[in-house]
């Protein structure tokens, strides 16, 4: 095989398909997976030596890949993680290289592909996933509704428990310091909205504008990932000095997510040093 992988972007490597398979069962980590992802370093299989020493590509460079068949005669473009993955996938010595993913993405727009074919854990990228990586990183912009005032809007809580976004969400939230509680409700706007919406409230401190939208961005995504329609959600952050849907989601429901103060001790708290 041709080598010339870095041992640290195979360390790298190690800790993308570890990413992988806590995404396939846990929504949770997508954003996580798809972040490492778009950092990330893979090796594609040419179709002749690739050249000697270091190599700068950029999109529109001409490169010749190996494209595999799928069982049903689709064609795929493989790329993966590190050597081990991509040893695991095939037979004898096969030429290949390094390339950014971002690089990767821009070069074979437009193809399928398919990471770590072959392996205990893979993930195909369609067309499509492929241009909204490399527009947002996986986390779709979220749109800002404003509720004017005087606006009549129904509020309360869903017949069915989303019990598998809420598990979602709850494990993103624990990894984010700023989210101090979380909410649920089911809100119908009859002015903009056919049928109601769920509706998640986040109460946060110390966090800045972007970071508030980063959050919500990521939250956004693996609720969506979570829920087993194309079901919409909003979020909209509460405060228990305000009126209206922070009012309602505060005193007459109770919060799905609730920070653990005991980690903010541990972090604050010396040791008394008490025998």
């Amino acid at each position: 095989m041709s080598t010339s992988f870095d041992p640290t972007e195979s360390a790298q490597g190690s800790e993308l398909e570890q990413l992988l398979m806590q995404a396939v069962s846990d929504p949770a980590q997508r954003p996580a997976f798809y972040r490492a992802l778009m950092d990330a370093t893979v090796l594609v299989l040419t179709d002749s030596e690739a050249p000697e020493g270091e190599v700068v590509l950029e999109a529109g460079s001409p490169l010749s890949l190996q494209v595999w068949e799928k069982q049903d005669g689709a064609r795929v473009l493989p790329f993966f993680s590190s050597p081990a993955a991509l040893q695991r996938a095939v037979e004898g010595e096969q030429p290949f290289m390094a390339l950014p993913v971002r690089v990767l993405f821009e070069m074979t727009e437009g193809a399928e592909l398919f990471l770590n074919p072959k392996n205990e854990y893979g993930k195909e990228f369609t067309p499509q996933e492929v241009s909204q990586l490399l527009q947002d990183g996986g986390t779709a912009k979220p749109l800002e509704r404003v509720l004017e005032a005087g606006t009549e809007f129904l509020i309360g809580q869903p017949e069915h428990y989303p019990a598998a976004m809420v598990d979602a969400l709850t494990t993103l939230f624990s990894q984010r310091k700023p989210v101090r509680r979380a909410f649920l409700a089911l809100i119908h706007d009859k002015t903009s909205d056919e049928r109601p919406n769920l509706l998640v409230g986040l109460e946060v401190d110390g966090a800045t504008e972007q970071e508030i939208e980063a959050l919500i961005q990521e939250a956004g995504t693996v609720a969506s990932e979570a829920l087993a329609e194309d079901e919409p959600v909003d979020f909209c952050l509460v405060n228990e000095k305000e009126r209206g849907i922070s009012h309602y989601l505060i005193q007459h429901t109770q919060a799905f997510y609730q920070r653990r103060w005991g980690s903010w001790l541990r972090n604050i708290i010396p040791s008394s040093g008490i025998a």
